[in-house]
């Protein structure tokens, strides 16, 4: 099943996709975006045209697993695409991933703007693939 994955941050959110098999997750591009309804909107557009059937958001939960102001704003973007698209939205335990995903760009030597253009994608990576890999596991 293809499925789309998003890292909701307050200026930039990743988009992430795995293929139909469910085998590899890959970046797919960052939104500058930070009010909300727009975002909707574009989010939606990249539905429409990659056509997953399921979403999956990122919950940036607290380490000790309690839910703070950041998932709420998270679950608030799962509530409004899902008044807009008709495949389910999921949410996936996203601690760290920004921190794997610096690591996983400071060892492929990504630097800078690059670095900062791309580590939001590359977290939604990682979150769809954290998602993939407990699918598979269950």
């Amino acid at each position: 099943m293809k499925i789309m994955s998003i890292d909701y941050g307050d200026a930039r959110t990743g988009i992430a996709f795995c293929d139909k098999n469910e085998i590899l997750a890959t970046a797919f591009t960052t939104i500058s975006e930070s009010y909300q309804p727009k975002l909707v909107e574009k989010i939606k557009e990249i539905i429409l045209s990659q056509k997953p059937e399921t979403v999956v958001i990122g919950l940036p939960r607290n380490m000790d697993g309690s839910y703070g102001f950041r998932c709420d704003k998270c679950k608030e973007l799962g509530e409004a695409l899902k008044n807009e698209i008709d495949i389910p939205v999921e949410y996936e335990d996203e601690r760290l991933t920004t921190v794997i995903a610096h690591d996983i760009l400071s060892k492929n030597n990504v630097k800078g703007k690059k670095r900062k253009d791309n580590v939001d994608a590359v977290s939604a990576v990682v979150i769809l693939q954290s998602f993939i890999d407990k699918r598979k596991s269950n």
